[in-house]
Order: C-alpha cells, then structure tokens, then sequence
C-alpha cells in the first residue's frame, strides 16, 4: 500500500528540475517539453479537455484525476509538463511524490489531433526522466478499463500491472500500473 503523500523536506533527496526544456523531433512534430505552472491557461485549458473525455467514459466518482491540485507538486513534491508543437501546447502529464520511492503519474493527456505521433511517449519519458531527478526509483498510475490507447502506451513503456491502492481500490473500472525506474 502506498502512503497518501510524502512532503519532502530541504535537503532529504530534493533537487531542483532541470529548467530547460526536452527538445524532440518526432514525425511532423517538434516538441518541447517543460515544466509549466499546472494553473497556466494552457494547463488548464489541457486539463479541461481530459476532464471532458473522461466524463464521457466514466461516471463521477471513477474519475481521480481532479483530486490533483497544484500545492501536491510544489516544493520538489512534484511537476506538471506540458509538450508544445512550435509553441502550441499539445498535451500534459504530472507526477506527484508518494514517498521517498514512489511517485504516482497523473493527468496524461494529448489534444485528439495529435494523438498517434508519439506526444504521449513524450510526455511519458519526460516525466520519468524528472521523477529520477527527484530522487523516485518507481512510478504508479491509475487509469481505466476504456482507455485502451493508454493502455497500450503504459505497457510498451514497461509498466506492469498491479493491486489498485487508496481511492482506486474500490473502482471497479481501475487499472493501476507500476514501473521500477534505474
């Protein structure tokens, strides 16, 4: 079972992230992926756009994502990124620190016209890449039984499946996935 959060403290494993951006060439796409204020407009024009496909999947209560509120990745206990396509933000992903070990991957999403072209991989390793800045040895997720698609994009990043934990422990349309990170 995983704890409901781990504040870190100055000088216990905590580091700055790196400020600059991940530059990528992919397909049609040039991306850049930062981290961002997860209150910009653009963040939260992101996130509109996920919590409205979400609730076309599952009802109310089988919907985690909103529980994420931005004071969970402040001070080393998290970051939000988003990927932008020549300036354009295309999609998003978070990870918030559990405990010393652990970090859980939330608010994944890609915009529907950029789906496909590898933005969602993108994100996926940005957002490894600054858990291991954090210090984070293994990562979790939850997401559901109808996305396929990220489904899909968490297994072939090497993610495995395993007990739903907390809050997703009683929803019957979760799937909860850890990935062991060098």
């Amino acid at each position: 079972m995983i704890p409901q959060e781990f504040h870190r403290q100055p000088g216990r494993n905590c580091r700055a992230l790196s400020p600059n951006p991940i530059l990528l060439k992919m397909h049609d796409l040039s991306l850049s992926i930062a981290a961002e204020p997860f209150d910009s407009d653009d963040a939260r024009r992101l996130i509109a756009a996920l919590d409205a496909g979400l609730a076309q999947l599952y009802p109310p209560e089988q919907r985690f994502g909103p529980n994420l509120k931005a004071q969970q990745l402040e001070g080393g206990r998290g970051a939000f990124l988003i990927a932008r396509d020549g300036g354009r933000a295309v999609g998003c992903g978070a990870i918030r620190v559990l405990d010393p070990t652990t970090a859980e991957v939330k608010r994944m999403y890609v915009e529907l016209d950029q789906r496909g072209k590898g933005v969602g991989r993108a994100v996926l390793a940005g957002l490894e890449a600054t858990a291991t800045e954090l210090g984070v040895r293994r990562l979790v997720l939850e997401t559901g039984i109808y996305q396929d698609a990220a489904l899909s994009l968490y297994q072939r990043a090497g993610f495995l499946q395993i007990d739903c934990w907390g809050e997703y422990a009683s929803s019957p349309t979760s799937v909860c996935l850890e990935k062991r990170l060098v």
